[in-house]
């Protein structure tokens, strides 16, 4: 199982976006996988497509959280488990660096804009499709 996931974390590195389905609806994702990619984030960007966001892929199902560091774009984030289910979606404000947790263990994480998951109407225990082949 382990040997199956660093081979589809290489393809998403490779392949370095993705189109998701968030209880339906499409979102277009940048991925970040590897330590340095999940560090930086949306950091230091001003401005993010509409109908785009990005995927953090962790190592391992934990708990996890996230700050706004360096960071101009107000947010949502969505964490989802391992059953590819949203536990909580919570707005971030930027620049704040007090953390937001998952509320439960992640496998990934999704930011968009601020409101994206909210003005779809999307919600904790909504499906998110295409994380896993």
């Amino acid at each position: 199982m382990k040997l199956l996931f660093e081979n589809w974390r290489q393809y998403l590195k490779e392949s370095s976006s993705l189109s998701l389905k968030v209880a339906g609806i499409p979102l277009n994702v940048e991925i970040a996988s590897d330590k340095e990619s999940i560090k930086r984030g949306l950091m230091h960007r001003d401005e993010l497509d509409s109908e785009s966001g990005m995927l953090f892929i962790f190592p391992e199902p934990a708990q996890q959280s996230f700050w706004m560091k360096n960071t101009n774009i107000p947010l949502s984030i969505a964490y989802v488990d391992e059953n590819n289910k949203i536990l909580n979606i919570e707005d971030m404000t930027p620049h704040d660096t007090n953390g937001i947790s998952s509320q439960g263990k992640a496998k990934c994480a999704i930011e968009a804009n601020q409101g994206w998951f909210k003005s779809k109407g999307i919600k904790s225990g909504d499906d998110v499709e295409g994380i896993t082949g």
